[in-house]
This record gives structure tokens, C-alpha cells and sequence, in this order.
């Protein structure tokens, strides 16, 4: 499946934000990407269109997810109970990669994409190897017998120190609980989802 391949500090550096983790070239250079540098910026203030569509974007490129795939999830939160943008942030972290990730399991959703789609994530006990699969409420996410000894699971795992109120993870088996979808104050992403909703109501 098609997912983005370019440049992750140029679109780092876009939004001024860290989405794809710790970046050292937005550090050093924590403005806008281009060849002229920070001094010959277009002056003026930005559209209300402008500010909402680089919303929308910057969710994309945090969860890694393409335009209709991205526009589906809307749909689907939008006929949801509740409210439409927090709706759709739960629904981007339901996704299996972004678990994955959020387990430690995997160093970034990146990399969280590729073990899933190489076999070496189970849900339930069965391969699933499809990174946008929606995980429900009480299951049970692993990795696979025969890759619990890769290099990129047991070095992200001795790595990763972050819990999350709504995953539990059970290291002497290497497993996790989905436990309940995350309200808006759990999900630490730094997204204005309101504005992604007034865009999308246009």
C-alpha cells in the first residue's frame, strides 16, 4: 500500500513541529524549509483555508496515512457518537501500526508499519500484517514467536519508557491490551482536530 517516502525533517520543518520524533535538523533549524532561508518568508497572514488544510496535513504525516484513507476515517467519525474531531484522533490510534508504536514495540510508526507488514505482529493470537487494521476494544496485540528476538523489537522495547492510560503491555510475553479508546486529554499529539473538522464542513 502507498504511504509518503519523502523527506521527514523538510516536513518537520514545516509545521515547526516534531511529528516524526527528536530531529535534529529542526533544532538547528526551526523554521520553514526553502532555499532562501528564514529572512524572505511571504509576508501577510495566513488564510483561514491555509491554517485548517495545514492541520489536516500535519495529522497525516503524524499517523502516516494518505488522503482517501484519511478522508474515510473522517467519514466514519463524523457518523460516530460523540464529538467528531476527538472521534477521528481515536480512530487514527485504534490503527494497528500506531499501536504498535505506542507499545514500544517499534521506535517510530515507520518502522511500527513495516513489522506489521512484514508478519511479525499477531492480534488475538492470528498474523495480521495490515497496518490500518482497527483494533477493538480489548485486543490482544503480540509479536510473533519466531521475532521476538529481532534487533529492532528488543532494542526499541529496552528503549521505550511511555505508558499510555489506555494500553497495558505485559513484557515477559511481549503483549498488549487495547483497553479502551483514549479521550482527546490522553493523546499526547500535538493537532488541532477542530480545525481538520471546520475543513472538512466547507
Amino acid at each position: 500500500m502507498a504511504r509518503y517516502r519523502g523527506p521527514k525533517s523538510k516536513i518537520a520543518r514545516r509545521f515547526r513541529d516534531p511529528i516524526f520524533g527528536p530531529d535534529k535538523a529542526l533544532d538547528r533549524r526551526a523554521y520553514g524549509p526553502g532555499q532562501h532561508g528564514p529572512a524572505k518568508r511571504r509576508g501577510g497572514k495566513q488564510s483561514e483555508y491555509a491554517i485548517q488544510l495545514g492541520e489536516k496535513q500535519k495529522a497525516k504525516y503524524t499517523y502516516g496515512i494518505l488522503e482517501r484513507q484519511f478522508s474515510n476515517l473522517f467519514e466514519k467519525a463524523s457518523r460516530m457518537k460523540g464529538i467528531t474531531g476527538e472521534n477521528l484522533l481515536q480512530l487514527c490510534e485504534a490503527r494497528l501500526d500506531n499501536t504498535v508504536f505506542r507499545l514500544g514495540v517499534a521506535p517510530s510508526r515507520r518502522a511500527a508499519r513495516q513489522l506489521v507488514t512484514h508478519k511479525h505482529i499477531t492480534v488475538n493470537g492470528e498474523i495480521v500484517n495490515v497496518p490500518s487494521y482497527t483494533l477493538r476494544i480489548g485486543d490482544v496485540i503480540g509479536v510473533r514467536e519466531k521475532s521476538k528476538s529481532l534487533e529492532v523489537i528488543t532494542s526499541s522495547l529496552s528503549s521505550s519508557n511511555k505508558k499510555f492510560d489506555w494500553l497495558d503491555w505485559n513484557s515477559s510475553d511481549m503483549t498488549g491490551k487495547y483497553l479502551s479508546s483514549p479521550s482527546r486529554e490522553m493523546i499526547p499529539e500535538n493537532i488541532k482536530e477542530q480545525l481538520i473538522v471546520e475543513l472538512y464542513s466547507k
